[in-house]
């Protein structure tokens, strides 16, 4: 499992931002960017965020959240459960200059808090091969029906 999560960390660590999806009013999803704070992963995941907001509104509503990173030809998809915090310990950790450009108030502002996300299960793929042999891949898996090896595909119980 250390392996596995070596790999989860490496996709989540070489993606800028990372899209939430939260539950809204009447079932509805919402997706949005936040940027990726650089962490080891451990289960849990960190954003900065604005509250109150409808993000957070919707994460106190109903705290299952899906986090999808993206690093090239690589993702990660981390299914877990979300919490608001204004931890000032967990904010001075994270803080940065990136953070800093989105209040008004900088580390003082009101609305600094943290999106705190406790994964559950995580699927990734993982493409080890670079684009000319998956094309190459591909164009086999064309002609022998068979299915083209690119990479892996895990899920992970935490």
């Amino acid at each position: 499992m250390d392996d596995e999560l070596d790999t989860i960390h490496d996709i989540m660590r070489g993606a800028r931002f990372a899209t939430v999806t939260t539950r809204g009013e009447g079932g509805h999803l919402y997706s949005r960017p936040l940027a990726v704070l650089d962490h080891d992963f451990d289960g849990t995941v960190w954003f900065f965020t604005g509250d109150p907001s409808p993000k957070t509104d919707e994460v106190r509503a109903d705290a299952h959240v899906n986090i999808a990173y993206a690093d090239g030809p690589s993702h990660v998809s981390l299914s877990g459960t979300a919490t608001v915090t204004r931890d000032a310990a967990l904010i001075d950790r994270f803080w940065n200059p990136w953070a800093e450009a989105w209040f008004e108030g900088g580390r003082d502002d009101p609305s600094v808090a943290l999106l705190e996300v406790t994964a559950e299960s995580v699927e990734y793929w993982h493409v080890d091969k670079p684009a000319v042999l998956r094309a190459f891949e591909v164009a086999k898996a064309l002609v022998t029906g068979s299915a083209p090896d690119v990479g892996e595909s895990r899920t992970v119980q935490l």
